[in-house]
C-alpha cells in the first residue's frame, strides 16, 4: 500500500511540475529528462508514470483544470452568496493571482491550443474536456443566477457560458500582451454588469 502511496505522490508531483514546465516553456520546450530532475526523480523512470509524452501532456491538462472548477464550484455552494457574487468573488480571486504572478503564463488550455493546434489529438481531447468541464461549471452559476433573478432569463445559461468562456481566453491572450490585468477587467465587466444582467435592471 505504501508503495502505491508513494508512486501516486511522485505522479502529482511530475504533473505539478509539468504544468509549471509547460506553462512557461511550452509542451514542446518541456522536456523529459529537466522534467525528471527537476523533482530528483531517475532517469528513464518516466515511462513508470505515464504511458507517453502525449498522455502526460494529457494529464497536466486534467491536473491543471481540477483546482479551477472546484475552487467555482465552493464559491457557488456558499450559503451567504448568490450565484452572481460567487461567480465575481471567484474572478476576482482569479485576477488577484494572476496580478501576484506578474501576468505570466495566462491560461495553460489557451496556450496549448496555440501551440499544438489539432496535431496532437491526446491532448486535444484533455483541452475539449478540459473546457467543457469548465464551461458547465459556468453554466451552472449562470442558470442559478438566472432562477434567483440576477441573470437575464431570455438567453440560456449554456450560451452565456460559451460568450463568457471564449471571451475569457482572448482576455488572457490580451492580458499576456499588455502585462496587466486591465482586459480581463473589462471583459468580465461588461459580461457580468451588463450583457448578462436582466434588461430592466
Amino acid at each position: 500500500m505504501a508503495r502505491i502511496g508513494n508512486k501516486q505522490i511522485t505522479r502529482e508531483r511530475l504533473l505539478d511540475q509539468g504544468v509549471a514546465m509547460i506553462m512557461e516553456h511550452g509542451y514542446h520546450g518541456t522536456g523529459l529528462q529537466d522534467l525528471l530532475s527537476s523533482v530528483q526523480v531517475p532517469k528513464g523512470s518516466f515511462y513508470n508514470y505515464f504511458a507517453s509524452k502525449d498522455e502526460f501532456g494529457a494529464e497536466v491538462v486534467r491536473h491543471y483544470i481540477e483546482p479551477f472548477i472546484r475552487q467555482l464550484g465552493d464559491y457557488l455552494e456558499r450559503p451567504e452568496l448568490d450565484a452572481l457574487s460567487a461567480l465575481k468573488r471567484y474572478f476576482r480571486d482569479l485576477i488577484e493571482e494572476l496580478e501576484r504572478r506578474q501576468f505570466k503564463g495566462g491560461c495553460l488550455l489557451g496556450n496549448l491550443i496555440g501551440e499544438i493546434g489539432d496535431t496532437n489529438e491526446t491532448c486535444m481531447s484533455a483541452l475539449r474536456d478540459a473546457f467543457h468541464r469548465y464551461r458547465d461549471k459556468y453554466a451552472e452559476g449562470l442558470a442559478r443566477g438566472q432562477a434567483e433573478g440576477t441573470i437575464r432569463a431570455d438567453l440560456s445559461a449554456e450560451s452565456m457560458a460559451d460568450l463568457l468562456s471564449d471571451s475569457m481566453q482572448g482576455a488572457l491572450l490580451r492580458m499576456k500582451v499588455d502585462r496587466s490585468v486591465r482586459p480581463l477587467e473589462t471583459c468580465l465587466g461588461h459580461l457580468l454588469d451588463d450583457y448578462f444582467r436582466p434588461k430592466n435592471d
